[in-house]
């Protein structure tokens, strides 16, 4: 049999952890595998657009800690243990010794990553694999050559090159459109770009959208420019320079929420089936090839939470799941409420005390991780939800993982509450419209809409988009040959009634049945494409969850990038063969590619 040539495009992390799964399993697939070829837009291999120097900025933390680091070939912590003082210097860290469970620069992150790769890649060569790299090498499309069963990746300089297999790996792409005359931003990446010249200082409000772990990169590192961080003995305190009185920030977040903060766990690491396995979930798929949410809640989630609020000790909590009638929804309208304060700042210096007790004493938060591992299962199984539940996923589940379950380091908590304390920085709540990024007087206009339907607006002469990317289409896929080829397609799910469907640009009908489209494009259960006819492309496994976030809505994070290109590697050695991580519902699934042709 002849051996495949493998193309990966992109080498971040997602490609990183690729290369481990890969290694883990080359005394089976160095029989399969010639020769590995890692296309990398930027000049440096192995590390990722979050931990990039070009990208990222010096005070900049990561939001993971060594303990929480899927398994490479060493730990953060010990990697950074046996960095050199000065070089530790130079990334912020200067408090020792080195904890597994402390969160460090970002840029300490990355090199730790491209490190790693230089690694795996030796461990590959040694085993007879051939390895190409190309740096600075953007691939702008991809296409198949049918009739010579090969698939052609060709880059920015015209060049193609062939391969029997590809993995897309890409990783985050940030929208180009900046209007930095009228101070608008489209996203805060690369960071440099907001950060003032020399001896130069914003001295006005700054809006930002979005109050996510980016946002609080860019508070961060404007918050550097503009002042000294102190430490006192009642804390850390901010004192602004001298010639930027006025600078203060202003985040814009549509629930008024900021995110929970690091927390002790038990079980540093996801599982996908820590509380369940798929045998128990395929059990529970109804005659209609439909796993129902409320479904999933009570058989799986409710026991597995009960168990949990029992470890910490919340019974009032208990008695309210215990009750049958107690829904999905009901549980994340009420850990919310947990989380809402009049005032979000005073609420997380609460849960600081909370927090630190939580780390220092090693006293887990049992319920957050748990519900954090429910999801993470459920993630890997939305193609058996109906779009009625794919709805109620992104409007209710996804922003209550983001903002309650998300882990905010307390350094950064630290350095939010010195601001605040400072008055140079704000919550506003309510849902925020762009009017005007292109006005003569040099502003971004807004529109804020809170909850009641009051509007008001406001206008900044810097406005900075952090909700992080959109969802890539079909329509903007990078590889426009796949499109027009009908190697992808808009990804989807069956609504489980007709009249559940309305008139939306995202809803279509087909046989008799309404569909939506959920946005990303379609993958099958080992993230092979779908292609137009409905069928998996066999050549194309596409792992950037930037492409798949309909399909995979739960998958940022490296532990899901560990996660997905471990099913990955799986599904290549077991091929045929049932794999309890892979296996789908076949029934279900087929019949929803076979009546779900796109439009």
């Amino acid at each position: 049999m002849k051996k495949k040539q493998l193309a990966i495009i992109g080498s971040g992390p997602t490609a990183l952890f690729l290369l481990k799964h890969i290694s883990d399993q080359i005394s089976i697939l160095k029989n399969e595998i010639h020769s590995i070829t890692i296309f990398e837009k930027e000049k440096i291999m192995g590390m990722g657009m979050p931990y990039n120097p070009e990208t990222t900025d010096q005070y900049n933390l990561a939001n993971i800690s060594s303990e929480e680091i899927p398994e490479l070939p060493q730990t953060f912590a010990d990697w950074l243990r046996l960095q050199k003082k000065e070089v530790l210097e130079k990334w912020n860290i200067t408090t020792f010794p080195i904890l597994d469970s402390e969160v460090y620069s970002r840029l300490a992150l990355g090199q730790y990553f491209h490190e790693q790769y230089q690694l795996l890649i030796e461990k590959l060569k040694t085993e007879g694999i051939v390895i190409n790299e190309f740096i600075n090498h953007t691939v702008t499309d991809i296409t198949i050559e049918t009739e010579k069963n090969i698939v052609k990746v060709i880059s920015k300089n015209s060049k193609s090159y062939e391969f029997d297999k590809i993995v897309i790996a890409t990783g985050h792409t940030w929208s180009s459109t900046d209007k930095p005359k009228t101070g608008y931003f489209a996203s805060p990446w690369p960071i440099k770009k907001l950060i003032p010249k020399t001896d130069e200082y914003f001295n006005f409000p700054i809006g930002i959208l979005g109050a996510s772990l980016s946002a609080f990169d860019v508070v961060t590192s404007l918050a550097h420019r503009h002042g000294d961080f102190r430490a006192t003995n009642d804390g850390l305190v901010f004192c602004p320079n001298e010639k930027a009185k006025d600078f203060k920030i202003i985040l814009h977040s549509a629930e008024g929420w900021l995110p929970h903060l690091q927390y002790a766990q038990a079980e540093p690491i996801r599982e996908i089936y820590r509380h369940t396995d798929r045998k128990e979930i395929l059990s529970l798929v109804d005659s209609d090839g439909f796993l129902n949410l409320n479904t999933f809640f009570n058989k799986i989630c409710r026991p597995a939470l009960i168990e949990a609020f029992s470890k910490d000790k919340m019974s009032d909590t208990i008695k309210l799941i215990e009750d049958p009638d107690f829904s999905f929804k009901d549980f994340v309208s009420l850990m919310s409420q947990k989380h809402e304060y009049i005032d979000s700042f005073i609420g997380m210096e609460k849960e600081r005390v909370l927090a630190l007790d939580s780390l220092k004493n090693n006293k887990p938060m049992h319920w957050m991780e748990t519900i954090d591992d429910l999801i993470y299962c459920l993630n890997y199984h939305t193609e058996l939800l109906c779009a009625e539940d794919h709805l109620f996923f992104g409007k209710e589940i996804l922003p209550f993982q983001m903002n309650v379950i998300a882990a905010l380091p307390l350094n950064s908590a630290k350095i939010l509450i010195a601001l605040h304390q400072a008055n140079c920085i704000d919550l506003v709540e309510g849902k925020v419209t762009i009017t005007d990024s292109t006005s003569e007087n040099k502003e971004t206009e807004i529109k804020i809409e809170s909850e009641n339907g009051i509007v008001a607006t406001a206008s900044y002469k810097m406005f900075i988009n952090c909700t992080g990317q959109e969802k890539v289409e079909v329509e903007n896929y990078p590889f426009p040959s796949m499109a027009k080829m009908g190697t992808i397609r808009r990804a989807r799910a069956r609504f489980k009634e007709i009249e559940n469907a309305e008139l939306d640009k995202n809803v279509f009908y087909k046989n008799n049945e309404a569909f939506l489209f959920i946005g990303g494009i379609d993958i099958d259960n080992t993230f092979k494409v779908i292609r137009k006819d409905g069928n998996a492309e066999p050549k194309i496994h596409n792992i950037a969850f930037t492409h798949i976030t309909g399909s995979r809505p739960y998958s940022s994070g490296l532990q899901a990038c560990n996660a997905s290109s471990s099913i990955v590697v799986e599904s290549w050695i077991l091929l045929n063969q049932e794999n309890p991580h892979t296996k789908t519902s076949i029934e279900s699934i087929t019949k929803l590619y076979e009546e779900n042709e796109d439009l």
